[in-house]
């Protein structure tokens, strides 16, 4: 797959969700997402609202990060807060033990839970920690997802030591919602090629942290 540089960033969602993150860095992230024409930048909740923007930079950020081991109503209220801040998306992480158990009603229950704080036409991710799962588990959270009306399923956190996206996860997510919903690639995504390889595994969309250095691939491999 050759994509332009300017191609590649509009999958990007510019990410910082550092626990030390300051306003100014927050600044200084959108700054940079709108020089390198990134779809998004997604930031702690903590940090909402974003401000000062050219509005070319959709607003994005989490919900029961990173553990997921929150109560559906706390999901539900954080969500609800996030929108009622100016978020235009929200990245929720599941309940990794519903999945585990393969309890699909519960794991549906709390994505519509937060999918009911976040109207459309504002978007839900569900991370689902795929590293984490077997391809039975994966298959079933997005299985729930698009039961529960979510927009996109994403593959992890970035903080949990089972690793982040892989071309096989990503490649079994597009096999059960492709096409229906999107599919979101985060966690240890470092170079061009990487990206360009979950891509065309099926990713629609990338949380990067080090987007320059990503973006700054294509050029190096002639992909202007």
């Amino acid at each position: 797959m050759q994509l332009s540089r300017a191609e590649l960033a509009r999958y990007v969602d510019h990410t910082l969700l550092s626990p030390t993150a300051t306003p100014a860095e927050v600044a200084a992230l959108l700054a940079e997402a709108q020089e390198l024409s990134t779809y998004s930048i997604c930031v702690s909740p903590a940090m909402l609202p974003v401000t000062g923007g050219d509005g070319s930079v959709k607003i994005a950020t989490v919900c029961g990060f990173p553990s997921g081991k929150h109560t559906p109503a706390a999901k539900a209220f954080e969500a609800a807060e996030s929108v009622a801040r100016g978020t235009d998306e929200v990245d929720m992480v599941i309940d990794l033990g519903l999945a585990k158990t393969g309890d699909a009603d519960a794991l549906t229950a709390e994505i519509a839970a937060v999918r009911a704080s976040v109207p459309a036409p504002r978007v839900l991710k569900v991370i689902i920690e795929s590293a984490a799962l077997t391809d039975d588990e994966i298959v079933l959270a997005c299985q729930c997802a698009e039961a529960a009306g979510a927009d996109f399923v994403k593959t992890s956190t970035g903080y949990h030591p089972a690793g982040g996206a892989s071309v096989h996860a990503i490649e079994l997510m597009a096999q059960t919602v492709g096409g229906r919903l999107g599919i979101k690639a985060s966690g240890g995504i470092r170079d061009h090629a990487t990206a360009v390889a979950l891509i065309e595994a099926g990713a629609t969309r990338l949380g990067l942290s080090g987007t320059r250095a990503v973006l700054d691939g294509a050029v190096a491999e002639g992909s202007y």
